[in-house]
């Protein structure tokens, strides 16, 4: 189950980055603020999944 969300936050991270790069390439800040927090938002997910594989070993 871990792999599949961690698969979830990579897609996520890659979502927010495209939709930065958009942003900033059409001028549209609040574009680029959403892809930031989609980034940070996969990020957290993936440190979330992390903490639990350290705790199944």
């Amino acid at each position: 189950m871990s792999g599949t969300e961690k698969s979830k936050a990579h897609a996520e991270q890659a979502k927010g980055k495209a939709k930065e790069a958009m942003g900033r390439m059409v001028g549209n800040e609040r574009m680029t603020a959403e892809g930031e927090a989609e980034q940070a938002k996969g990020n957290a997910r993936h440190a979330k999944e992390d903490v639990k594989d350290v705790f199944r070993r």
